[in-house]
């Protein structure tokens, strides 16, 4: 059973806290992430505060933030400090799977929620220590959209080769549960390959993708490399029935690629116009007029920070209580959707098992989703087949 109490607090307000990445690797999604927050606490803020039911009327909302440089230690320094010497009530995890797992370390021995948005990595999330309530699709399913795409699409391909970095849980999960779900699908994995993300080319490994005869390449590493990798197969002129890579649904992917882009698929956590029947929070159309005002151009990590604010806000209003364990009990006991999807839990674990990837795709310079087909803005096109 889970238990935790709650430093006496000012009964005035909620302490929000987290680590965020202002400098460094992760600056750029860390700032967005930074933005989601805080527009969720202001907006929380503008309606009178956050209703706690046991203090008997709404408290307004307090943001403390400290800037963990990308650096997993100092990510996990900050976490201690919040919850020792700042007592929030509320963590949010930082950006980024590798500082979300020290991260989540953290508040686990300390038995506080960590409300996860920035980090897919499966390695988060253990049964040992389920302290963490996770927003986002596991890693390891991360590439179960686009398979299922092509099972309908293209039943006579089965042919797969996958590519990834050899850094880090996250990409480690994402190939992993890739070549679990293929062979479950009926696809056979031929060639599974990995790569050091310091080397300058991928000339060899494209070449053991053409002599596998694989139909179907898919990619995992950081956002450089997959930008790398996607230059390079297309200047190499790789067949191939289809190729997904991770870092394809963000938009600096049509910047730096620019037509090079055409015809990448790969998931998404979320996107703009996917019109999920929400039941909690702002509506889609809602959302996407707020991002658009307040922040042209943010991608993901903006929206996935402002839903976890959600997820813990619904918890809050649930559970009537601030007591962690009171609120961990609850996420794992709720179902509802948001402008983000639907949300539900491994309640052992706290992983994400209710909410899905997207699969996008450019299709000229417009980002379009392809799967699945309820949700889809145009079919899934295919012209990596018969490259000249």
């Amino acid at each position: 059973m889970l238990k935790a109490g709650r430093e006496p607090q000012d009964p005035r307000l909620i302490r929000v806290g987290m680590p965020v990445s202002l400098s460094g690797p992760y600056r750029k999604q860390g700032a967005q992430a930074l933005r989601g927050i805080s527009l969720w606490v202001e907006e929380v803020n503008r309606k009178g505060g956050l209703y706690v039911r046991e203090q008997g009327g709404y408290l307004p909302l307090e943001l403390r933030y400290y800037d963990d440089q990308s650096k997993r230690q100092k990510a996990a320094h900050i976490v201690r400090e919040l919850i020792i010497s700042d007592r929030v009530d509320l963590l949010m995890g930082p950006y980024s799977s590798a500082l979300t797992v020290e991260a989540a370390a953290v508040a686990s021995s300390l038995q506080r929620v960590l409300w996860n948005h920035g980090g897919a990595s499966d390695a988060i999330y253990s049964a040992n220590s389920p302290w963490v309530v996770g927003v986002l699709t596991a890693a390891s399913r991360y590439m179960e959209g686009v398979l299922d795409l092509l099972q309908e699409e293209l039943p006579g391909v089965r042919r797969v080769a996958i590519i990834s970095s050899r850094r880090g849980s996250f990409p480690s999960a994402v190939a992993s549960g890739a070549a679990s779900y293929a062979i479950q699908r009926g696809f056979h994995a031929l060639l599974t390959a990995q790569y050091d993300p310091t080397q300058e080319e991928f000339g060899a490994i494209i070449d053991q993708v053409r002599q596998s005869g694989a139909e179907v390449i898919l990619g995992v590493g950081r956002i450089e490399d997959d930008l790398r990798l996607a230059r390079e197969l297309q200047e190499g002129r790789v067949e191939a029935a289809a190729v997904a890579l991770v870092a394809v649904g963000i938009g600096r992917f049509k910047e730096e690629l620019g037509t090079l882009a055409h015809g990448f698929m790969g998931p998404s956590q979320w996107e703009l116009g996917a019109p999920h029947t929400v039941d909690y929070g702002p509506s889609v159309e809602e959302m996407a007029q707020r991002l658009k005002s307040r922040w042209e151009g943010s991608d993901y990590p903006m929206a996935q920070a402002y839903a976890a604010g959600l997820v813990a806000q619904r918890c809050v209003e649930e559970a009537g209580t601030l007591d962690n364990g009171a609120l961990r009990r609850v996420a794992g006991e709720l179902t509802f959707t948001t402008f983000y999807g639907p949300f539900r839990l491994d309640a052992a674990t706290g992983r994400q098992i209710g909410h899905s990837t997207l699969v996008v795709q450019w299709h000229g310079g417009r980002k379009v989703i392809v799967w699945p087909r309820e949700l889809r803005q145009a079919p899934a096109l295919f012209p990596w087949r018969n490259k000249p």
